[in-house]
């Protein structure tokens, strides 16, 4: 039986902002795809915290999350265009201060869930890389706090995307149920600010 669940606390962006990040993605050369593509089951989010929880603690978290956007004001958002790591592309974002420290609150007030040893199981379809995996596992000690880099990941390409700086307000956090390439596929609960 299914103990962890591959949770990640994440900025939901407004709907245009989402569908032009769902576009960017089906506009990535599909020859160059691994397969992932943002859609309605893919959804777009900026991630603040990812670890594996266990399930019987989700809860609690949920309550932990309730306490850190207490009183959260709205978030603008500045994309300064696109980005590209290790086979990824994505809308690249400016670290805020405002969203810097709503990252580290998160990840300070939700260390104490944080489990080891999530397996495929632990995602939707329990279809996970064991990259996937990996990062999950790894997000605190190797993406968090000082490597913090906010983005949309948009998919799969040698390039990234051309596009134009813009900025937004976000609104909306949700707690989502990770799936392969560590995609947001679930949402599970949204706390809406201001």
């Amino acid at each position: 039986m299914r103990t962890l669940l591959a949770l990640d606390i994440a900025i939901v962006p407004p709907l245009d902002v989402g569908e032009r990040a769902v576009h960017l993605s089906a506009a990535l050369p599909r020859h160059e795809s691994l397969g992932l593509r943002l859609d309605e089951a893919h959804v777009p989010h900026v991630t603040l915290t990812q670890q594996f929880v266990r399930i019987d603690e989700i809860d609690t978290i949920f309550g932990r999350v309730d306490e850190v956007l207490h009183g959260q004001a709205p978030l603008t958002l500045h994309v300064t265009g696109g980005g590209r790591g290790a086979g990824s592309v994505w809308m690249a974002l400016e670290r805020t201060e405002a969203l810097a420290r709503l990252h580290e609150r998160l990840m300070d007030a939700l260390g104490e869930f944080e489990r080891l040893g999530g397996g495929a199981d632990a995602f939707v379809g329990e279809d996970a890389r064991p990259a996937d995996l990996a990062w999950v596992s790894g997000y605190r000690a190797t993406a968090s706090l000082s490597a913090y880099a906010p983005h949309i990941t948009l998919g799969h390409a040698r390039q990234p995307p051309r596009i134009e700086p813009f900025t937004f307000q976000a609104t909306t956090v949700a707690a989502c149920h990770l799936g392969r390439f560590c995609a947001c596929r679930r949402v599970l609960r949204r706390w809406e600010s201001g």
